[in-house]
């Protein structure tokens, strides 16, 4: 049997209902394929219960994940406020599990992925998702198995109160990890890319600690990044500046390449509160995101994943994309779904969301944390060897 997606949306004053609603749309299109898992992506002003009452009183006993966003994504575009909803139905089979304990150990949780993993003989890719503002994300990739094939996403919420929620089974809270386990006749190619590029300024690190980078060249990171942009450092510290650093991250020096690192907020302090520890002593440079680079990311990460198919059909996309390209589109929300549509084609069904970090597998070694990228998650049929 071929892999068969639908996508359902809604939007309602409450969570439930938009829950329902979603799934009653996707439901609509499946006909009389069954669906073997479900992949849901919630507006944050949502309560996760509501949500999940709304869609599991369609789905039953139908393997379900999800995540909070600051909006939601299909092939339609920008989705506010809203409940999004992915049915995929195939010769496959799905088990989705609750992680309580993502905040608290990366590592540990880690540890009981992989062996969980281990368990099952079978080839399986994993689809997971984790709370964006607690949590050690880089702890949690470098404790896995090298060669797992696993991609997912921070969730990301409210950007003033640091709170986001993930949803499995008939189960949902915040500071946890879902992870779905999918085995059988699906295959998955995936793509990453970002629009964010170094426009000169150069800073040191003098001072950090842990998730928080205190210092850059001997300053509160406010007040470089108030001599920068021209505001007051004191401001920084409040709305809308104190999340918008999320715009201007930092491109940092690991080993042979460049990797980003972006704050979630300016603390009072006028350090950064970030969700990966950057070292001292390194060398950061300024990363500015425009419009144009931001379409030739998600073209490249689409074209990435598809390359990764070989010769399956893609069948689905599921889209994770930084919150900054929420913020750095705001006037043209959804250009990035039109830039991956240019690849996938239009008939592909997608549905997404807005996340606080990216992972993304490499072969035979551990995955990869990344911050300010767009994956593009490409599903599609593959009859086993």
């Amino acid at each position: 049997m071929a892999l068969v997606v639908s996508v359902g949306t809604a939007q309602a004053l409450d969570g439930r209902e938009s829950g329902l609603q979603a799934a009653h749309h996707a439901l609509n299109h499946m006909g009389v394929n069954t669906p073997n898992l479900a992949i849901v992506i919630a507006s944050h002003q949502y309560q996760a219960r509501e949500v999940l009452n709304g869609v599991s009183s369609l789905l039953g006993e139908v393997p379900t994940i999800g995540f909070s966003s600051s909006a939601g994504l299909t092939q339609e575009g920008y989705c506010p406020h809203s409940v999004v909803v992915a049915l995929l139905s195939g010769t496959f089979q799905a088990d989705t599990v609750w992680y309580p304990g993502y905040a608290q150990s990366g590592r540990d949780t880690a540890t009981k992925i992989s062996q969980y993993a281990a368990a099952r003989v079978e080839r399986q890719s994993l689809l997971f998702f984790a709370d964006g503002f607690n949590g050690d994300a880089e702890q949690f990739c470098s404790a896995l198995t090298p060669g797992l094939k696993i991609t997912g996403g921070l969730s990301s919420g409210d950007m003033h109160t640091g709170s986001t929620y993930q949803m499995a089974g008939n189960q949902s809270g915040s500071g946890g990890l879902v992870a779905a386990f999918m085995r059988g006749n699906i295959k998955i190619g995936v793509g990453s890319d970002h629009g964010w590029d170094p426009v000169g300024s150069q800073f040191r690190v003098t001072r950090s600690r842990g998730f928080w980078l205190r210092t850059l060249d001997g300053r509160p990171a406010s007040e470089t990044y108030a001599e920068l942009f021209g505001y007051p450092a004191r401001e920084w510290a409040f709305p809308p500046l104190n999340y918008l650093t999320r715009l201007y991250p930092l491109g940092v020096q690991q080993g042979d390449e460049m990797i980003v690192r972006s704050p979630i907020r300016v603390e009072a302090d006028g350090s950064f509160r970030m969700n990966a520890p950057i070292r001292d002593g390194i060398d950061a440079y300024l990363l500015v995101g425009s419009y144009a680079s931001c379409e030739r990311a998600a073209r490249q990460a689409a074209q990435n994943a598809l390359l990764q198919l070989g010769n399956t059909k893609p069948a689905f996309a599921l889209v994770l994309a930084d919150i900054s390209w929420q913020m750095l589109l705001k006037s043209n929300p959804g250009i990035e779904i039109a830039a991956i549509q240019e690849i996938l084609g239009t008939d592909i069904p997608i549905a997404g969301g807005y996340t606080l970090g990216q992972i993304t597998p490499i072969e035979g070694a551990t995955p990869k944390f990344l911050n300010q990228h767009i994956v593009v998650i490409v599903f599609g049929e593959q009859t086993e060897e």
